[in-house]
């Protein structure tokens, strides 16, 4: 089976690769990111790279897909792997605090919500590059890849007005 995007397949199998090891050696406490810069613990300056990255381009690259169609496809393995690497980032914050110890371990409530999203938004991203669901119609997974990035934008806004003791 050919895939579309076949040069892609193998970056992005990478990156997927990458991600799913560090998560599994993190949560067996095999590599750790416990050292701090200022305030934070490394891993959260991850997350909000990551986040930070998604939040902002992908609105701006949804714009130029809209006015200079042309030119989009230069923008789009930017959008693609830029979100995939975020998706690291963010997916390595995550590991740290599911890994945390039964006395220490955190309310995820909307950072679950918010992982979840950002999973499904990487995910249905993938099959649409990729088009590896052929039986599923490529406008269900534009709605579910527009639908996760409006839940993103949500629960993003609640997670830090969660987190900075406004909710």
């Amino acid at each position: 089976m050919r895939v579309q995007g076949e040069k892609d397949l193998w970056a992005i199998a990478l990156i997927i690769t990458v991600t799913a090891v560090l998560i599994i050696a993190m949560s067996l406490h095999w590599i750790r990111f416990a050292f701090f810069i200022g305030p934070f613990r490394i891993t959260h300056w991850f997350t909000w790279i990551g986040t930070i990255y998604i939040a902002f381009t992908v609105p701006i690259i949804a714009f130029f897909k809209k006015r200079f169609p042309k030119k989009y496809q230069m923008l789009y393995r930017t959008h693609m792997f830029g979100n995939l690497l975020s998706f690291l980032l963010i997916s390595l914050h995550f590991a740290s605090q599911i890994s945390r110890p039964a006395e220490a371990y955190p309310d995820l409530g909307t950072g679950l919500v918010l992982y979840i999203a950002v999973l499904l938004l990487v995910s249905t991203g993938i099959l649409q590059r990729l088009r590896l669901l052929s039986k599923v119609k490529p406008q269900t997974l534009k709605l579910l890849h527009i639908g996760s990035a409006v839940t993103f934008y949500l629960t993003i806004s609640v997670h830090i007005l969660h987190g900075i003791g406004i909710l």
